[in-house]
């Protein structure tokens, strides 16, 4: 079992935007005035970033938004769909109702070209009890350990969370997460990150000292070196990156050009040792959504087909 793979999924945006929806629970959204201009920036910024990884050898597939019905964050498309190793592929009840809406059959219809798809495990029906699991949002997948870490939030419910291990044969480590001003944070994948060898962590935003053991001790015996950012550098979105792999097989180590700049040289350099660092401008992308990097890319686990 592969932390990383070199078979990534994004989705380009036809109408990116504020989402009113989600900023209730998501401090990191900030509005700008003009939201075509700001569908037009994200638009160029999502290009940019698919670029660079293409030209870094990242096998990516793009596939386009629809226009209707609008889903305003359809760009981060790792909360609603992930696709595993054996075959399986899940999909997650989403808080936001037009979030909901970004699950779309023809995306896992248009991966079973290229890969074998053995089983689909709906988790969407725990939203008519409200209760949510963003996917690799909510949770941070350690894929060799089968671990999964996840802050409980408005979006990340322990029962799901419980039945999502159970289906998929991994160790639940749940924890509460706050900001800097104490309010709890949406996705556990803006505080943390795992790679092959590396797990970057905001400790800081853990409160009890019990769980903050627990998950250090969790990582350390996976053989993870942490690299431990503050609440500056988790607010630039330092904790939103992911390891994949090119087609030659080495390590790269995705991130934002913010959260790039946000890291000091000695992280640099203790990074640099399990990767390429791989960054791209997506400035409009991380205001408005709230996310960044890693949540713009669902990886593509499945076994090869055909």
């Amino acid at each position: 079992m592969n932390q990383s793979t070199n078979n990534i999924l994004m989705i380009r945006p036809v109408s990116f935007g504020f989402n009113e929806q989600t900023a209730g629970s998501n401090a990191f959204q900030n509005r700008d005035a003009d939201q075509q201009a700001v569908q037009d920036k994200a638009l160029a910024e999502f290009d940019g970033f698919a670029k660079t990884l293409k030209e870094n050898g990242v096998s990516v597939t793009v596939v386009d938004d629809t226009a209707q019905p609008h889903t305003p964050d359809s760009i981060f498309p790792n909360n609603w769909v992930s696709f595993h190793a054996d075959g399986t592929v899940f999909l997650y009840p989403m808080q936001a109702e037009n979030r909901r809406l970004e699950r779309r059959e023809d995306i896992i219809s248009k991966l079973e070209d290229s890969f074998k798809v053995a089983h689909v495990i709906d988790l969407s029906r725990f939203e008519a009890e409200n209760k949510f699991l963003e996917g690799t949002g909510s949770m941070v997948l350690d894929r060799e350990n089968k671990i999964a870490y996840a802050c409980l939030s408005p979006r990340t419910d322990k029962e799901v969370l419980t039945l999502f291990c159970e289906q998929a044969g991994y160790k639940a480590i749940s924890f509460e997460a706050a900001d800097a001003n104490g309010k709890a944070i949406y996705h556990t994948n803006v505080l943390m990150c795992i790679g092959s060898g590396f797990a970057v962590i905001c400790t800081d935003s853990i409160p009890n000292p019990h769980e903050k053991v627990v998950i250090l001790e969790s990582l350390r015996s996976a053989h993870k070196e942490v690299v431990e950012i503050t609440f500056d550098q988790m607010n630039r979105f330092a904790g939103n990156m992911l390891e994949v792999k090119n087609r030659a097989g080495e390590d790269l180590i995705v991130m934002s050009q913010n959260a790039y700049n946000a890291l000091d040289e000695g992280q640099k350099t203790t990074l640099k040792k399990y990767g390429k660092l791989v960054y791209a401008d997506i400035n409009t992308i991380e205001t408005n959504g709230g996310g960044s990097a890693r949540c713009m890319i669902a990886e593509v686990h499945l076994p090869m087909g055909k």
